[in-house]
């Protein structure tokens, strides 16, 4: 059976929150009797993906608030 997780790829200051923001991703590994196997990634988020949903402006891609804006791009 495969294992899911998520984990941390980065930690990095959101202006929209003022605060440190993690950006997490879902990576699914392969079952034990496929080894050979790199991790999908099945999913991204933002730890403070809540709290930002509560404000009264459109967020990031990461919250899913504004689909069209990717902080971790320049």
């Amino acid at each position: 059976m495969a294992e899911v997780w998520w984990e941390t790829i980065r930690v990095e200051m959101c202006q929209r929150a003022g605060q440190p923001a993690a950006l997490e991703v879902q990576r699914v590994y392969a079952a034990e009797f496929l080894p050979d196997q790199p991790p999908h990634v099945a999913a991204r988020r933002c730890s403070l993906g809540i709290a930002c949903n509560m404000l009264d402006r459109p967020g990031c891609c990461l919250a899913g608030t504004l689909p069209g804006h990717d902080p971790r791009q320049p």
